[in-house]
């Protein structure tokens, strides 16, 4: 459990698909640092992401990209009062990664280890940038791998009103651009494609 101080420093670990991502918040201050690996360059060849090779990734770079992070910023692991990682949904083998040596990590330092819900990440990452959210809501959540819409009942508590029945935007955008011959990933190459078209050609 959480001892009870004045501020707690979370060191966040987030490995779900195929960026590499590490996180110091203070629950005063905020956001203090961060730092991500994006692994786009590695899957491009294959038009998308490769599970396998995403784990791998995440175990060449999660552990210096703490140790960088950290350091960067004059921060000591001593300091950390607990750790938060990504427990899914999201890749299995990537999970397994970030789930590994955030458990390991606090073991070591006799700290707790908080396993996040990724949709619930989403659902309440404004909250992290002050936003005054008056609950219950109704979030749009749209993500690489989800399109999800979410009454958010209050902390803890959320109904599915509706998804998408096949592909999540994410996915359609990157089949699309595919089928375009489009660069990987598709969403922002069929933004830019997008820019220079003419609205009204279709009725």
């Amino acid at each position: 459990m959480l001892q009870s101080k004045k501020s707690l420093t979370i060191l966040g670990i987030e490995t779900s698909c195929d960026e590499t991502a590490a996180a110091v918040i203070d629950s005063n201050k905020g956001l203090i640092a961060h730092s991500i690996f994006s692994q786009v360059t590695y899957h491009k060849k294959f038009g998308g992401v490769v599970p396998e090779l995403a784990s791998r990734e995440h175990i060449k770079k999660l552990l210096p990209l703490i140790d960088e992070l950290l350091y960067s910023n004059d921060l000591d692991l001593q300091e950390i009062d607990a750790i938060a990682y990504t427990a899914g949904p999201g890749l299995v083998g990537a999970l397994l990664v970030g789930s590994v040596l955030a458990n390991g990590l606090a073991f070591s330092l006799s700290i707790p280890s908080i396993p996040i819900h990724h949709m619930e990440a989403h659902l309440l990452a404004p909250i992290l940038e002050g936003d005054d959210l008056q609950m219950p809501f109704i979030a749009l959540l749209v993500s690489g791998g989800h399109t999800l819409l979410v009454e958010v009942q209050k902390k803890g508590s959320y109904k599915l009103l509706g998804q998408t029945l096949d592909d999540a935007a994410g996915e359609a955008f990157d089949k699309g651009a595919k089928l375009l011959d489009l660069d990987y990933p598709g969403g922002p190459a069929i933004a830019e494609l997008a820019l220079s078209g003419h609205p009204g050609v279709y009725q």
